[in-house]
């Protein structure tokens, strides 16, 4: 079993940044890929960015440039860096593991997923 645990969400003022943290645990040799989802209520889950094991990474038009994502294989951390932060990026951020060797930003894709944690951006 594998096991997510999100951190680093909280209150920002528009133009703000926060970093996201997500710690795996339990069986993780077979996760290839991972990813940061967010969710606002009466909406589909969205796919944010992704990052393969060899690193290449994939963003959702929305946030590039602004959002960052980076793992620390090592220590089994997936990071969401958000700069520029706006109102629009409210939401409850969600990060997944996937066992594919690509994967992409659709959630169909992805098979664990953490608890989330809610960002809120004010104007």
């Amino acid at each position: 079993q594998v096991d997510l645990v999100e951190s680093g969400g909280g209150s920002v003022q528009a133009g703000g940044s926060l970093t996201l943290s997500c710690r795996v645990s339990g069986y993780t040799d077979r996760y290839y890929c991972m990813g940061w989802f967010r969710q606002v209520p009466g909406k589909r889950r969205e796919g944010v960015a992704s990052i393969r094991r060899r690193y290449s990474t994939e963003y959702a038009d929305s946030v590039k440039g602004r959002f960052t994502i980076s793992r620390a294989n090592a220590k089994n951390i997936l990071y969401l860096a958000m700069n520029r932060l706006e109102p629009e990026d409210t939401a409850v951020y969600y990060c997944a593991t996937s066992s594919r060797t690509w994967c992409g930003l659709s959630s169909s894709e992805y098979s664990n997923w953490g608890q989330g944690t809610q960002v809120t951006v004010t104007p």
